[in-house]
């Protein structure tokens, strides 16, 4: 738009000059070529007309040069341009971590006593029901027997009142015997048998509490960390063994507040090998501590890593990624910024025909030497960075380097 307003401008300023031009050389020039001497004033007055009529066609030859120039094809111009490339916003937060199982048991005994004998140790595979530790068991095999004993006298008693009860229920029916015998002997079975259902069931828990002795694993895993050791007189509920079950394995992660208030709703963590960043596997958030650790005052959070590579094994150091903060957009040099109705736009190169196309964009923010535009581009656009303030909507241009 400057460009044109400077070339009126200097087009007018020829026009008035070749005007003036033209009169001097008439007003100069005498009437005819015989040779008499210059006319007077006033007969240069009359003859004025004649003269007028050739300025006028002057003006007209001049004004169709102009015309001729005009019509002439605009130059194309040369522009700089850069790639717009999407990129992350905002800020990379970077935290150590380690690898852990997703699902993660303490195996214990469920009574107390001397272990003697752990069958696995940190590291070892295990299958569901393989033995992992095994106690003491005198004590519960003497139980086991006695139980075994009341259970045998129990059946001898009810054996013998229920034959005494079924001969007081015949002598009663043929008038031999008393009614309060027949009610003595049916009261003595049935006490016989309810000693028997007793001395049954202190068998049954002498041999669940036998069982108790030996440790079995619930399902296959690894073992992961190892509570006693043989020999020692551990309580009921202390930890033997922990496993690790064969399944899912999570990324876990110290956090501080900050981070956690400003991360966005299902981030997608990065998660590499600390002593090989060529391992790398992603994951989402699949749990978050309710509640800080009192020391630390971190939250710990669990990561599901989605098909981690066997590298990642259980305990190793683990590096995870995440984008916090601003939002993503394309980041420009601040050159290339101009305006469309006031708002902010930027020059669009067309690759196939050359022509720059004015297109709004939404900027996300201000740098010093550059602009993040948020909305409008797209990725792979030719953004114009310099020789802005000459071009025009629809213009042809060439990028500097190519041939003209």
């Amino acid at each position: 738009m400057i460009d044109s307003r400077i070339h009126l401008l200097l087009s007018v300023r020829r026009l008035g000059r070749s005007a003036g031009l033209a009169r001097q050389a008439i007003d100069e020039a005498p009437l005819s070529t015989t040779g008499r001497a210059e006319p007077s004033r006033s007969e240069r007055v009359v003859h004025w007309p004649r003269r007028a009529l050739i300025v006028c066609n002057v003006l007209v030859a001049l004004a169709a040069c102009e015309r001729q120039e005009e019509a002439a094809p605009e130059p194309v111009r040369p522009v700089r341009v850069v790639t717009a490339e999407p990129q992350q916003g905002g800020q990379t937060v970077t935290l150590t971590g380690r690898v852990q199982a997703e699902d993660e048991v303490s195996l214990a005994f469920r009574i107390g006593g001397r272990m003697i004998e752990r069958l696995v140790n940190v590291g070892d595979p295990v299958e569901g029901g393989q033995l992992v530790a095994r106690l003491q068991s005198e004590t519960q095999r003497n139980a086991v027997q006695a139980a075994r004993a009341e259970v045998a006298a129990a059946i001898g008693q009810v054996t013998t009142t229920r034959t005494d009860y079924e001969r007081q229920e015949n002598l009663l029916r043929q008038g031999f015997t008393t009614r309060v015998r027949y009610d003595q002997a049916l009261q003595a079975w049935e006490e016989a048998r309810a000693r028997l259902d007793a001395a049954e069931a202190r068998l049954a828990i002498a041999e669940e509490e036998l069982a108790y002795t030996e440790l079995f694993a619930d399902a296959k895993g690894v073992v992961t960390a190892r509570g006693a050791e043989p020999g020692e007189v551990v309580a009921a509920g202390q930890m033997i063994v922990q496993l690790a079950r064969q399944g899912g394995r999570d990324a876990v992660f110290d956090v501080p507040e900050r981070i956690i208030q400003q991360a966005p709703p299902d981030p997608e963590i990065v998660v590499t090998l600390a002593t090989d960043p060529s391992v790398e596997a992603t994951g989402h958030v699949r749990e978050v501590a309710p509640q800080a650790d009192p020391v630390t005052r971190t939250f710990e959070v669990k990561i599901g890593l989605i098909d981690p590579p066997p590298a990642m094994r259980l305990g190793s150091t683990i590096t995870g990624r995440m984008q916090i903060g601003k939002r993503a957009g394309m980041e420009l040099p601040s050159s290339a910024l101009t305006a469309a109705d006031g708002e902010p736009a930027v020059f669009v190169v067309d690759p196939a025909t050359g022509i720059v196309e004015l297109r709004p964009v939404d900027v996300a923010r201000y740098d010093l030497a550059s602009v993040v535009v948020a909305d409008g581009l797209a990725g792979g656009d030719l953004v114009v960075t310099a020789g802005v303030q000459a071009l025009r909507p629809g213009q042809q241009v060439r990028l500097l380097g190519e041939a003209p």
